[in-house]
């Protein structure tokens, strides 16, 4: 009785993390740069439950399999590309990120799926190249983010909407005089004055070949722990990536689905509280009724 209840319980917490992350992306909807997150779900593994000497002389046998529960195992963010909507703001950066990869098997560019990913037949799953901007995060460490809101403060930084200082192509800080209308950036990141027409600087952009290694670390930041592992490299002349300024990259959520999701997952956390209720009823006729017998 008690492992069913622990099974009914895991499904309720299971359903809490899946809500709050279905919240969570609905809170960010308006959020530039925003990659919606997916709650992945597993089953705790199955059990194997057999019969051992029930009987004198008996022979074992199987009786069947135990399921014993369920959890969120993890989050994952969609990393694919958002609509591109005009601001106008010369300060607000957008990045059209559509890099392709070849199948070694035939040749022709990888068909991902609307999450960004392909599964081969051997189920070799790759992920599509995504392009950050780069800009300083926490403790000093590199972030990467896709929002594109930037700011430029009275002291010439250029910074993003938390106040992260936006990187140039040498891992330095972008630092301009004047204000953002007295330069203008062409589509590959490159800073120039409008005056003279000299450049400037340009902006970090990297390329992660392997987006499913980074973490959200807070602020609209990503975090890289193994750059070896994630593909993280500077941006390269044949990649499929532009940068459009006056321009900001919208969400990824998907309102429609995420409201669906909401229901779905509140529904099924009601299911496993009626469960739990009706165990806590029959243990509790277990004690105070069969238990006087």
């Amino acid at each position: 009785m008690l492992r069913g209840l622990y099974t009914a319980a895991s499904g309720m917490i299971t359903q809490q993390r899946r809500h709050d992350t279905v919240t969570q992306n609905i809170a960010n909807i308006n959020t530039p740069g925003y990659k919606q997150v997916e709650s992945i779900e597993r089953s705790f593994p199955e059990m194997l439950i057999a019969l051992t000497d029930g009987d004198h002389g008996a022979t074992n046998r199987n009786i069947g399999r135990l399921n014993t529960g369920v959890l969120a195992e993890e989050s994952i963010s969609m990393n694919v590309q958002g609509d591109v909507r005009q601001t106008n703001a010369l300060d607000d950066f957008a990045l059209v990120s559509e890099i392709n990869l070849a199948d070694p098997a035939t040749g022709q560019n990888i068909p991902f799926d609307a999450s960004g990913k392909y599964i081969a037949e051997n189920g070799t799953v790759t992920y599509r190249p995504q392009a950050f901007f780069a800009v300083t995060g926490k403790d000093g460490e590199t972030g990467y983010t896709r929002d594109g809101n930037f700011q430029l403060n009275g002291a010439g930084n250029l910074l993003t909407s938390t106040g992260n200082q936006v990187l140039g192509e040498n891992g330095n800080p972008i630092v301009l005089q004047g204000s953002m209308e007295d330069y203008m950036v062409d589509s590959r990141g490159v800073i120039t004055a409008r005056a003279t027409g000299d450049e400037v600087g340009r902006m970090g952009i990297t390329v992660v070949t392997q987006p499913g290694q980074m973490s959200r670390s807070g602020d609209g930041l990503f975090r890289i722990a193994n750059a070896e592992a994630a593909g993280a490299r500077a941006l390269e002349a044949g990649d499929n990536v532009e940068v459009r300024q006056g321009y900001l990259e919208g969400s990824t959520v998907d309102a429609a689905a995420s409201m669906v999701d909401l229901t779905a997952a509140m529904r099924a956390y009601e299911a496993n509280q009626k469960v739990v209720q009706f165990y806590d009823k029959s243990l509790e006729k277990t004690v105070n009724e069969i238990g006087r017998v």
